[in-house]
């Protein structure tokens, strides 16, 4: 196997016709097309499993606190200190929060409600408190600006006015008696 490499790198070498510039101008782009893909969604993978973990630490915090009467602007926060890793969390991430009917149940009308940095600030959609033993849905949905915003996944992900995709991570919970 390496005899061959070193035949063919030599033969490669020697050679002045430029012939296999053609299969190196073609295989290299696709080549570095693949390693930036993969490296863009390995951080992708990151930034959700960061997301999950925060959302799924604050909604045990609201879970257990039934009591409490969180904000949007409490939760959110919470979420940022556990997820760690998301850069400008506090104004790329929104949140919404809704009771579920598990009979009867329609989890959130429309798409996730996503923050766009470039446009001036709205309120949330949707964010109502619930009662005890009654079932909640959370969803909350992330801004990010992709490694190669112009290459491979970057470039296929759909972006707001700024640039940045979106990330959605959906936890729903029962909150426990007071």
């Amino acid at each position: 196997m390496i005899r061959n490499a070193t035949k063919f790198l030599r033969r490669f070498g020697r050679k002045e016709d430029g012939q296999m510039m053609v299969e190196f101008a073609l295989a290299v782009p696709l080549i570095f097309t693949l390693f930036l893909t993969s490296v863009e969604m390995g951080i992708y993978a990151l930034r959700q499993n960061f997301l999950d973990r925060g959302l799924d630490m604050a909604v045990r915090n609201v879970r257990l606190n039934t009591g409490a009467n969180y904000t949007h602007n409490d939760i959110k926060q919470m979420v940022c200190d556990f997820s760690g890793f998301l850069n400008d969390c506090d104004s790329a991430l929104k949140l919404e929060m809704n009771p579920i009917n598990p009979r009867a149940f329609s989890g959130f009308s429309g798409s996730a409600d996503c923050a766009d940095v470039s446009m001036p600030v709205t309120p949330s959609r949707s964010f109502v408190h619930g009662g005890e033993h009654q079932l909640m849905l959370l969803r909350a949905c992330y801004m990010f600006e992709p490694v190669f915003p112009t290459t491979g996944l970057g470039y296929a992900f759909t972006k707001d006015g700024s640039g940045r995709a979106k990330m959605v991570s959906l936890s729903g919970f029962v909150q426990e008696p007071g």
